[in-house]
């Protein structure tokens, strides 16, 4: 089953791998197991026939055929399900697709993961594979592994990165729009003061009218009526005025 036609709108594929040669190897060890089995129960089983002993002979016989191909569909099982696994990171979930007739899937959304456990042994460092278990949050009974996967560790970064990039895109804070800037406002100009004219100094008295001030004081003097310093202090007086 392939991955891509089993997006919903908007969904991507991040990651993508495939079971590595090995599982058909491991997984088939169990087949192996019964057609050796089938083998010894044909070796130690006496001739078909009449009696006792051939009556076990015909029973082994049909436990042998029964072994057998019990053995032979546990191979052909593992190399089904080899050629039709495929495993997907998507920008929503993670999803996994295996087997033909008893199919196995799964699809985890990545908000829902808490843990993935990563095993990738000796050999399988060599040869480039390796085992994940997916922990969701609701605990063991929702555990879901992927065993004998190629790239495993980059299936797990792929997985891990795009689970933090949601996570930190849900945190980011929502764009702000910029407040109106509001002009400061202006404080009135200041009303100036009127400005008192400076005072206009009187005019003095004229010169002929000083010549006749000082004429009438000298007149009072020969008269007898001032005296020298008196007019002199008058006098000066009339000049400064001028």
């Amino acid at each position: 089953m392939n991955a891509a036609d089993n997006l919903i709108p908007s969904e991507t594929i991040v990651f993508e791998a495939r079971k590595h040669w090995i599982a058909p190897v491991r997984d088939s060890i169990p087949g192996v197991g019964l057609l050796l089995l089938a083998w010894l129960v044909g070796w130690i089983s006496p001739d078909r026939g009449s009696g006792l002993f051939g009556l076990i002979g015909n029973v082994l016989w049909w436990v042998q055929l029964g072994l057998f191909i019990a053995g032979i569909g546990v191979i052909v099982h593992a190399v089904a399900v080899w050629r039709t696994a495929t495993f997907a990171v998507t920008t929503l979930r993670v999803l996994r697709y295996e087997g033909l007739v008893q199919k196995r899937t799964s699809e985890t959304l990545l908000s829902a993961i808490s843990d993935v456990k990563l095993n990738v042994g000796i050999v399988g460092k060599q040869l480039g594979y390796g085992d994940l278990t997916i922990m969701t949050v609701s605990g063991s009974a929702g555990a879901d592994h992927f065993r004998s996967i190629t790239q495993a560790t980059e299936f797990r970064n792929a997985m891990m990165e795009r689970k933090l990039a949601d996570q930190q895109a849900d945190r980011a804070p929502a764009a702000v729009a910029p407040a109106p800037v509001v002009p400061a406002p202006v404080a009135p100009a200041a009303v100036e003061a009127p400005v008192a004219p400076a005072p206009v100094a009187a005019p003095g008295p004229s010169a002929a009218d000083s010549a006749d001030a000082i004429k009438r004081l000298a007149d009072l003097r020969d008269q007898g009526l001032l005296t020298d310093a008196e007019f002199e202090a008058k006098k000066s007086e009339i000049l400064a005025r001028m």
